[in-house]
């Protein structure tokens, strides 16, 4: 293992966070203090409690688990599709990495960003809403390992766009969609009965539930299988950008 190579490219990776920071933190700060403006004051006073819990410290979770989802997402899509463009990626694979160590200093730069995106809107947090952490240890594992799924999928999108304009494409017509229907602004009680199999299908539902428990305790979800569900995509999406990289796609001509 490259250990001293490994950690110049995740110092690297890390550094792209401060280099562009009102971009990368300040505006989903920015973002979250609306949302919680907005339904803690103003929608939140109209629906009251949900089980038991006030409403706003109902949404804050979903807020956070949209942050990680998004910056993990971005930062290593952005990256790596950057890379290709300006012809940097020939550099990293001259380098003496192997693409296990490539790909863990792109995953890395990724869940730092979304951890401390999320850090930012946890402390917001805090001045609005009780924000507590009920499982301290479930709440670091939903959290990093909801970001290293979306560094894997912002890696595949850096691999398949070929514009800018591509890389916003899941953004906006599947991770906010997604999430937004996977119970960010609601429980599962208070959709009708019918429509309670499709949000069980939709995998962003299991990563906002399981935050939403480590921090309030309530849960909606079936907690085995959204942790199946979260291990067997961190083990598929892992094994597709290993073998994406090692087959060359779309990054050596």
């Amino acid at each position: 293992m490259n250990s001293i190579g490994l950690y110049t490219f995740i110092r690297q990776e890390i550094s792209r966070l401060y280099r562009v920071w009102i971009q990368t933190l300040i505006t989903p700060w920015i973002s979250a203090l609306l949302y919680i403006l907005i339904f803690g004051e103003i929608v939140g006073r109209r629906i009251g409690e949900i089980h038991g819990v006030s409403y706003i410290d109902f949404v804050v979770p979903g807020l956070l688990m949209m942050n990680v989802m998004q910056s993990a997402f971005g930062q290593t899509s952005s990256s790596l599709y950057f890379q290709r463009f300006v012809k940097h990626i020939e550099e990293i694979l001259t380098a003496p990495l192997s693409y296990l160590e490539m790909i863990t200093g792109y995953v890395v730069g990724g869940i730092a960003r979304g951890v401390v995106v999320a850090a930012g809107v946890y402390i917001i947090a805090l001045f609005f809403t009780s924000a507590s952490v009920a499982h301290i240890f479930l709440f670091f594992f939903y959290s990093v390992a909801v970001a290293l799924i979306f560094s894997l999928l912002g890696l595949l999108v850096g691999l398949w766009a070929e514009g800018f304009e591509q890389l916003m494409i899941p953004q906006t017509f599947i991770i906010m969609p997604l999430t937004f229907l996977g119970g960010l602004f609601n429980s599962l009680s208070m959709l009708p009965e019918k429509f309670h199999i499709f949000v069980k299908l939709n995998p962003f539902f299991y990563f906002v539930d399981g935050l939403r428990y480590s921090m309030i305790g309530i849960s909606d979800s079936n907690r085995t299988i959204g942790m199946t569900v979260i291990i067997g995509l961190i083990l598929v999406l892992g094994y597709w950008v290993w073998y994406l990289f090692k087959s060359g796609y779309k990054i050596r001509n």
